[in-house]
């Protein structure tokens, strides 16, 4: 539990024509959450709602947005094309820096022969950082190259670029962090930056303006090519969605058209390294959650346990399968070393902020000579959002330390919060630094030691002018929608998927549960692909509440049991996930208080209950009435539709009936309706096939075993059931009908015993087990 600032956005009254417009792409579902959401977050209009939902509809911005500067760097690239000239790209160490290394080695492997006339360079991230510098220029100098391509990098290396110049080595920028105060002595600097910030080229992020460097190449020499432009989208994707950009404008949309390219590398693979990493995350490539969780973490941690970079782009590239599944498992070893890392940092950082006083701290500065850099930025996010403080974590070792004139260095990573621009906030104290690079919620820096203590006092200065009350750094955690646990699952799901791809400026929804409860709470240590103990947290649990008989599935990453409190009735704030390993969806907890609400008061009877199973409803239309219209089976059933009625305060009417048809009637309609799907070919709801036959899930399983020894088959994707006649009956048919006619008869029984129970019994037995329950939560 955090003191973090709890705030759940209004309900907007929404337009009729809104909320039907938005119910179109919601078949399933109304679509009333999805469209609050969409209003919320400024999708008002009704010509943009189709090109945010739909990828194919958006018409996205060409290359040649980029106007002169574009121009010149496909004059100068046709230039080297012509003249057999060396190129070598600048790539950097992150995932959006070996993504756009990838994108610019295939790209521009088309019109250069890989190794003889075209290479790439990435730093070493403990010995290099961020950026050109001249020790790898030089080293490019020697093996002939003449032009450098950059890539997420660059912008503001002014005296490495009039170094590299003198050398008689052109250079092309592809980038998209802060821009320079004056333009830089380059051939071309294609920075998606130049643009106003509504501009849909705006938040580009490095691999997407490389991308967009090799779409005008292949628009300048379309004969060339013989790979397919859209071959590289799921490299786009994978840099856009594991960098900290917002996925607006063309950004969602490459972010789109990636997912989809990504999601092909799972089941026939292009792209052999893509294959194998998603297999050892337990992903489909089908969402951004598979890159941010999956893809994205596991690239980044080779250069955060190695340094090194270059075999996470032969990963991405290499046509060799088995140097792919090599590589793969490499890359999940350093993932797993990471968070073992990862979580001794923090650990240490957190006793660390033990001995600060946080009543005067504007920014949380920390160094420590043990820790290693490649997981500071991990670590500084993590207590960024925790603390409501910008966080800047520094490394002095030896080790990793780089030195200017024997100059001992510090060396880390920064993260913002809110909206508090990081890299101006840091280059208020360049004076102090040695180097420095990022964007406004993101940084890298470098400085001397003993500039330490001006820097954390000139630093915390600024941003007290800034914002002049400690009091609004308060953590803040948003909620976009009030749920309650039974809307949790499949239908809700697809709706809120259609926001995806999520990222910055379109976030995961956050959801909120009010008076819940958990059980079942259980945590452990992850385990690598090897079985072995990673030490990193996940603990798991049931999640109750009064719509529910049967607890939801989720989970609380980088947190223990004893953390989360059992029989103790709380508020969370949670997102909904779909774990494709279990293949079940289950809820990430986000945020934990206890419940700020009153529950509901327990006495003789918590709710009205009406006894209309034996009236003609169809006149009546009274909005506070919760109905149970289905026949229930067993007392869960009953206790379910009571438990939904407290939770929104209504009566509970008993509406329903006992099945019209007998056992015998209705296997005759079923393998009837069977027949139909086969031959139409047209897919059903699982659910609406089980009420027209009337049935509860158990015999409809048992139904469809019947079916399957008649010789139809089955396939069930997202609750739409196809059915098709393969082959004449197999299996024993007499046995297998028995047992459904025997399974169905008992379900009759069951459903004219609830017809003709009495009313009295009914509240009795529903009040008591009410009271039960609502003494074990609290």
């Amino acid at each position: 539990m955090t003191n973090a600032q709890w705030i759940l956005k209004p309900d907007h009254p929404l337009p009729q024509w809104f909320l039907e417009a938005v119910s179109r792409y919601t078949p399933q579902s109304d679509g009333k959450y999805l469209a609050q959401i969409l209003w919320q977050r400024g999708i008002q209009d009704p010509l943009i709602l189709p090109q945010f939902l739909d990828p194919d509809v958006y018409q996205p911005t060409p290359a040649s947005a980029f106007g002169q500067e574009m121009k010149r760097a496909i004059q100068r690239l046709h230039q080297a094309y012509s003249f057999k000239e060396k190129v070598t790209i600048w790539g950097d160490f992150d995932a959006d820096g070996v993504t756009s290394t990838s994108v610019l080695w295939e790209g521009l492997g088309q019109f250069f022969p890989q190794y003889l006339q075209l290479d790439y360079y990435i730093p070493n991230r403990f010995t290099e950082s961020h950026g050109l510098n001249k020790i790898g220029i030089d080293q490019l100098a020697v093996s002939g190259t003449q032009l450098i391509v950059t890539c997420d990098t660059g912008s503001t290396n002014r005296e490495e670029i009039e170094y590299a110049t003198a050398l008689g080595i052109d250079i092309i920028i592809t980038d998209h962090h802060t821009l320079p105060e004056e333009r830089p002595s380059v051939r071309a600097i294609i920075n998606s930056r130049y643009f106003a910030d509504h501009h849909p080229l705006y938040h580009l992020s490095g691999v997407a303006v490389a991308y967009k460097l090799i779409e005008a190449m292949y628009d300048a020499l379309p004969d060339i090519p013989r790979q397919p432009l859209e071959s590289l989208l799921d490299l786009v994707a994978i840099g856009l969605i594991a960098d900290l950009v917002e996925l607006k404008g063309d950004c969602r949309y490459l972010a789109q058209q990636g997912i989809k390219q990504l999601q092909k590398q799972a089941e026939n693979p292009t792209r052999f390294g893509v294959h194998y990493l998603l297999d050892l995350c337990k992903k489909s490539g089908d969402r951004a959650t598979d890159i941010s969780f999956g893809i994205g973490p596991r690239i980044n941690a080779v250069s955060r346990i190695h340094g090194n970079a270059y075999f996470a782009v032969e990963l991405l590239t290499s046509q060799d399968e088995k140097h792919c599944k090599k590589l793969a498992f490499e890359t999940e070893l350093a993932n797993a070393r990471r968070k073992s890392l990862q979580k001794s940092v923090t650990e240490d950082v957190r006793k660390k902020l033990a001995d600060l006083d946080l009543s005067t701290t504007f920014v949380i500065i920390l160094e420590n000579e043990q820790w290693q850099s490649g997981v500071l930025g991990l670590v500084a996010g993590q207590i960024a959002q925790e603390y409501g403080r910008p966080t800047i974590l520094l490394t002095t070792s030896d080790a990793e330390n780089l030195t200017q004139n024997t100059i001992k260095l510090a060396r880390g990573s920064a993260r913002s919060i809110y909206q508090i621009d990081l890299y101006q906030l840091v280059q208020s104290q360049r004076h102090l630094l040695h180097r420095f690079g990022g964007h406004p919620y993101a940084a890298g820096l470098s400085l001397p030691v003993e500039n330490l203590p001006l820097f954390k006092e000139g630093i915390n200065q600024q941003l007290r002018k800034q914002i002049g009350e400690l009091n609004l750094l308060c953590p803040q955690v948003e909620a976009d929608i009030k749920v309650t646990v039974a809307e949790l699952g499949y239908y809700l799901f697809r709706e809120l998927k259609l926001l995806e791809p999520c990222g910055m400026g379109n976030p995961v929804p956050k959801l909120l549960i009010e008076n819940c409860w958990f059980t079942d709470v259980w945590n452990r240590n992850i385990e690598d692909f090897k079985s072995k103990k990673v030490q990193y947290l996940k603990t798991t649990f049931k999640l109750w509440d009064r719509t529910v008989t049967e607890g939801f599935s989720g989970v609380w990453w980088g947190h223990s049991r004893d953390e989360l409190p059992e029989k103790q009735t709380c508020d969370i704030i949670v997102e909904l996930d779909f774990n494709t390993y279990n293949q079940k969806y289950e809820v990430r907890l986000v945020e934990i208080r206890l419940a700020q609400t009153e529950g509901v008061t327990v006495g003789a009877s918590a709710v009205n209950v009406i006894d209309w199973r034996a009236q003609e409803l169809s006149e009546i239309e009274d909005q506070s009435l919760h109905f149970l219209n289905i026949c229930p089976i067993s007392w869960n059933d009953l206790q379910k539709a009571y438990y939904q009625a407290i939770n929104q305060n209504e009566s509970l009417a008993l509406a329903y009936s006992p099945a019209s048809l007998s056992p015998e009637e209705t296997w005759k309609k079923l393998v009837g309706m069977a027949k139909y799907l086969s031959r139409t070919r047209q897919p059903i709801l699982s659910d609406k096939l089980k009420n027209e036959l009337e049935m509860s899930d158990y015999t409809f399983k048992i139904a469809l075993d019947f079916l399957s020894g008649l010789g139809f088959e089955f396939h069930l994707n997202n609750h739409l059931l196809s059915v098709q006649f393969h082959q004449s009956s197999q299996g024993n048919i007499a046995l297998l009908m028995s047992r459904f006619l025997e399974a169905l008869a008992e379900e009759r029984f069951q459903q004219n015993y609830f017809y003709q129970l009495s009313l009295s019994e009914i509240k009795t037995i529903l009040d008591s087990r009410y009271s039960l329950v609502s003494s074990d939560s609290t």
